[in-house]
Formats: C-alpha cells, structure tokens, sequence
C-alpha cells in the first residue's frame, strides 16, 4: 500500500555520513563534500547502487558490499558524462544526416509545402496531429530566418519543408519519417544502408536516447524504456545479436549510420578508448551490456 513520503531535506554534510554509515569508503571527507556539493547525492547515488549487498531474493539493501569506494563512483560518473558527450555528438551528426535526406527527397517529390497534405503521407499516419506539434515548434522558435519569412511573405505558421525541419525535433522528425509512404521511406533509408522498417525504428529508439543526454541521465547503466525490435540481419559483424535493453545496442546503430556522415572512424576510435578500462571490469562491461568480445563489434 502507498504510504506519504516524509524523509527530511538532508544537509550535505549528513548525507556523506549517510553513505559512510553504510559501508562506503571514503577517504577525503573534504572533497566528497565538495562533489556532492555539485553534483549531488540523488544524482552520484545511481552510480553507487551496483554496489550495494543484496539479499537472497535479490533485492537491495541499504548496505554497501565489503570494500566499496566512493572513488568507484566517481569514476563511473565521469565516464559516462564522457559516454553522453560522444553519444551527442554522434546523434546530432545523424539527425543532421536524416533532415538533410528526408527533405531533399520530400521536398523534390511533393514541393517546398508538400508536407502540408496528408495525401503525401502514409494512410495511417496521424497528419493532423504531427501537424499541430509542428506548428507550435515553428511558434517557440527565436530563428532569425523564421521572423524574415514572417515579414517578408505570406502563410506563415507554414514553412518551406527546408526552413521547417531546422526547427523540428528529433522526435518530430522521427515521427514523420515512420509516416512516410513506403517507396519514400525506401529512398531515405538506402542512403545509410538499412532497411526502412529498421530505420524507423532506430529514429524512434534514437529521439527516446537524446531525451536522456538531454536531462544528463544515466547511459552507462541504463535499462532502455525504449528498446528496438530484433533485427534479423543486422548491418553490423560479427553477427551476434546485441542486447537491446542496454546502450551498446545504441553504439552499434550510430556506429552504422555514421558510415554515411563520413564521421565513422574517428568516433569509434574515440569511444573505444573511453571504453576500454571500463570494461575490464565484468560488473560496469555487463551494465552496458557488452559482450565479452566487445571491441570486435567496434572496428
């Protein structure tokens, strides 16, 4: 039965007790407080909960195993505030890729306003809704190029398919590209050599993963919420299926859709070293859901 919560605000002195209490080494008190002081203890406690005991069942307890060291955490933590940063950049190089295809192709079928008609959309896709979360994006924005085509011509909240999709969201993008009519879909997808249907879905995996570097959530650890569907010939080798609940499923897909940025090797190269002393332990590789063999996948 849900019960009201009432635990106390802690001081930050209170709270690396809190962790002392239960087990954790710590070993410059000073510092600690200075971390907490800026990245917090509800944040860095995510990074500490692999190293809680749990009991017969499974389940948690508040105690820390034998050994455990704040600096673990620490070192977790900066890792995968490393990780966020490579897995951004990555995404933006690919939705910039995706826009630019999706509008080339769209705009040279359909004309500039194309996107306006839902005859030029898949039957079942819900047009009027896209097109309401559309506008109110165009509607935030402060582009200057947008307040010039207000002034300056007539129509507006409509724009230009290619002025349009500079303010559009991942997640808006995403969404129109899964409503496309297949043979569009097909053209689009063949640029970055994977199936329409598997891209659809790794633009929707991808929008939920960029929600996440956006709120400076867990990556290293993460279950996903949002996973994608078995592929059953996947682009990648060697052809071991990855997990798909973790993020080295994620590594894999921008791994391949960067191929066609021009953007591939140095990146790899980048998140391999980061990688490396990471995965030399079972427990942090496991987290991310790494095989064994992991650096074969990154080549």
């Amino acid at each position: 039965m849900a019960i009201n919560y009432s635990k106390p605000p802690l001081t930050i002195e209170e709270q690396l007790k809190k962790f002392i209490k239960r087990g954790l080494i710590v070993s410059d008190e000073v510092n600690a407080t200075k971390t907490l002081s800026s990245i917090g203890y509800y944040r860095l406690s995510g990074y500490l909960h692999p190293l809680r005991e749990r009991d017969a069942k499974g389940l948690v307890l508040d105690k820390f195993v034998d050994n455990s060291n704040w600096n673990t955490a620490l070192t977790l933590y900066e890792f995968d505030r490393k990780l966020r940063l490579l897995v951004l950049d990555a995404l933006e190089r690919v939705e910039v890729a995706i826009r630019c295809q999706l509008v080339y192709h769209f705009s040279h079928s359909y004309g500039p306003f194309g996107y306006t008609k839902s005859i030029n959309f898949h039957e079942a896709f819900n047009h009027e809704f896209w097109l309401t979360g559309i506008t109110k994006e165009t509607n935030r924005s402060s582009e200057a190029f947008i307040k010039h085509y207000q002034s300056k011509y007539e129509g507006y909240p409509e724009l230009p398919l290619w002025m349009l999709a500079e303010v559009l969201s991942l997640g808006s993008l995403s969404y129109a590209y899964g409503g496309l009519k297949n043979d569009d879909k097909k053209v689009i997808s063949s640029y970055f050599n994977v199936h329409h249907k598997s891209l659809s879905d790794w633009l929707h995996s991808l929008s939920y993963i960029r929600n996440v570097c956006a709120h400076h959530s867990r990556l290293w650890n993460r279950k996903l919420s949002i996973r994608i569907e078995a592929i059953k010939n996947p682009p990648w080798t060697p052809a071991i299926k990855p997990r798909n609940d973790r993020i080295f499923c994620i590594i894999l897909i921008l791994k391949h859709l960067l191929v066609a940025t021009g953007n591939n090797k140095e990146w790899v190269v980048n998140l391999r070293d980061l990688i490396r002393p990471i995965a030399k332990d079972d427990r942090w590789r496991n987290a991310m859901g790494l095989p064994s063999d992991w650096e074969t996948y990154l080549q």
